[in-house]
């Protein structure tokens, strides 16, 4: 089989150097990548290591190898053109279409996915100019992965930084693998939680349950790859931030609450796929409980947790606001999950059978997707992507 051929552009900026490590993941998992750096990138990395690191020719210009006119060959064989790190000057040559080197001639010619992963300084990233830049280029179906936050040039901080070369990989093995060029969930906004929830019970302890995490990260990650606008609020999850992915860290079930709330405002659909405690201590103990001699412990009283599912199901932010549930349940899966979707309000239940060695801390999962319609979808036995995938495919029928 030919191997998927991959254009990797990469513009002038500091976290060039990190790119070497996207091109290596790309050449190890089977993909055929020509690098196409900008005059200002070989300031950064030289032209001989992109081209040892690729197997493949490296070109700057359209005036390189003219008879096989690669101004025009390269995007039209693309499966994927992505460039990383795309600072703020290739944005504002590519969102205004012109053509003065060879990658920006590419990305005109590429009828392909185009993944596009900004970084520079806050300042720049957040000017007027840049975002309608942004704007323009999300428009017209490039998926463009927001920028991390935290260390710049220098000692400065903020928004801009080149996401986890690892991460904007898997944002461009899920955009391959759909292999569609119009992302469908361009222009929304989207509200994901995950982890599992902590109630305190002192200082040292804590009724938590057995989520990692990893579902609702995926979903955050394939929402991203189709294009979202994404926003995860995650509870206690030991996992790295996917590329292009807002996250707010959050403890406890009512701090999720509040967070959800508050991002969910101006959000297309909102997936809850954190687990989120139903009880938390009723009182909080300032100091570590202690064990007495003799004396059995006190009985722990517990006091409701509110629910957020069925509140963001009855009070929606905005119309057609489309809400996502999960449900565990570990018996009678099918029946107690139909009988959540009618209580809680919302318009599709992810339920899935779990237990000590099912679903929690696993890469896989299984489910049956119910819709407050009547509909079923069952998602067999595989990766959990494999299940966003199939959410988000339900949540962009229902948002039209």
């Amino acid at each position: 089989m030919d191997k998927p051929k991959v254009v990797l552009g990469v513009s002038g900026g500091i976290a060039a150097y990190k790119a070497a490590e996207l091109l290596r993941r790309f050449t190890e998992t089977g993909h055929d990548v020509r690098v196409v750096p900008t005059a200002s990138a070989l300031h950064f990395v030289g032209a001989a290591t992109w081209s040892a690191l690729s197997g493949n020719p490296v070109s700057t210009e359209v005036w390189d190898d003219v008879h096989e006119v690669p101004h025009v060959r390269l995007g039209q064989h693309a499966d994927l053109v992505v460039v990383a790190p795309a600072t703020a000057d290739l944005l504002a040559r590519a969102a205004h279409g012109l053509a003065d080197d060879l990658l920006t001639n590419t990305l005109l010619t590429a009828r392909c996915p185009v993944v596009l992963a900004p970084a520079m300084h806050t300042e720049m990233w957040e000017h007027p100019a840049t975002q309608e830049n942004v704007a323009t280029l999300r428009r017209r179906g490039a998926v463009v992965i927001e920028p991390a936050v935290g260390r710049l040039t220098g000692a400065d901080t903020g928004k801009g930084r080149f996401p986890d070369p690892v991460e904007i990989f898997e944002v461009c093995r899920r955009v391959l693998a759909r292999g569609v060029s119009e992302p469908d969930l361009a222009g929304r906004h989207v509200v994901v939680s995950a982890g599992g929830t902590r109630e305190p019970l002192d200082p040292v302890r804590f009724l938590g349950n057995r989520s990692s995490g990893k579902q609702g990260y995926a979903l955050a990650r394939t929402a991203a790859a189709r294009g979202a606008r994404v926003t995860l609020v995650s509870a206690n999850a030991a996992l790295p931030d996917p590329a292009g992915v807002d996250v707010i860290a959050v403890g406890t079930a009512v701090e999720l609450r509040e967070a959800v709330r508050r991002v969910a405002a101006d959000a297309d659909a909102v997936v809850m796929a954190a687990a989120v405690a139903d009880f938390r201590p009723a009182v909080y103990a300032g100091g570590k409980i202690k064990k007495k001699d003799g004396e059995e412990p006190a009985p722990l009283a517990l006091v409701r947790n509110p629910d957020i599912l069925a509140e963001l199901a009855a009070h929606r932010a905005r119309p057609g606001q489309v809400v996502v549930g999960f449900a565990a349940e570990t018996d009678d899966v099918l029946a107690n999950g139909r009988a959540k979707l009618a209580r809680k309000g919302c318009d599709l239940l992810v339920v899935n059978e779990v237990g000590e060695r099912k679903t929690f801390g696993s890469e896989q999962n299984e489910a049956v997707v119910l819709a407050a319609d009547g509909g079923e979808t069952p998602v067999p036995y595989g990766p959990k992507e494999a299940l966003a995938e199939t959410v988000w495919d339900l949540v962009a029928e229902r948002l039209g």
